[in-house]
């Protein structure tokens, strides 16, 4: 029980101390999740945590909390999730708060407005290396990388709200699936049991 608890107080304070890299949509935060909780604390495995942000950014909310929240649950059940959540939740919502203030207060000084544009390319470079740390999981073969290349354009150009586009591209994968078993082909993904394991909210 002692051990739990102080697992349970680890993961708290490991996303206490994310939460404040949440500039961006949420989307920076992981290559320092993953530096956090695969290379330090090595609670998960790299394929693992990939997993864990293609659902944190496939279902409603926060990206930041959801990534969180997964990863939590991953790494200690329930109780991790409400932990991580909790965790990444209160420093967030200090900062915002505090931003608010501070914005309204000095919103016209050129020295905020200097700020903002030097955070603002810092963002861009961390959502970069967080989408290019997750290609190598994402995109396996011809029609992951075809999938990847359609799905830019469409938002591109056509502007289709990415909601439409993820469930569309989940109702692709499903019938593409079964068209290559049909034809005697393998797709190269992880085993069934463990796919169903994280959509299923299976806790190994």
């Amino acid at each position: 029980m002692k051990k739990e608890w102080k697992l349970l107080l680890d993961i708290f304070i490991t996303f206490f101390k994310i939460a404040p890299v949440t500039f961006g949509g949420g989307y920076a935060m992981i290559p320092v999740i993953e530096r956090e909780i695969v290379t330090k604390k090595q609670w998960l495995e790299e394929k693992d945590l990939t997993d864990v942000f293609a659902l944190a950014g496939s279902v409603p909310g926060a990206v930041a909390i959801n990534s969180a929240t997964f990863t939590g649950y991953r790494v200690a059940g329930v109780k991790g999730a409400l932990a991580a959540t909790i965790g990444v939740i209160i420093p967030t919502f200090l900062i915002v708060l505090l931003l608010g203030i501070f914005y309204i207060t000095f919103k016209d000084n050129p020295k905020v407005d200097a700020a903002f544009e030097g955070i603002r390319p810092a963002v861009v470079a961390m959502i970069a290396f967080a989408a290019y740390k997750l290609k190598g999981s994402a995109l396996i073969d011809k029609t992951t990388i075809t999938a990847f290349i359609l799905s830019v354009f469409l938002l591109l150009f056509f502007q289709v709200h990415p909601m439409l586009l993820i469930i569309g591209s989940a109702f692709c994968g499903i019938i593409l699936v079964n068209i290559r078993a049909k034809l005697g082909k393998k797709t190269p993904i992880e085993n069934k049991e463990q796919q169903l394991d994280y959509f299923m909210g299976a806790n190994i």
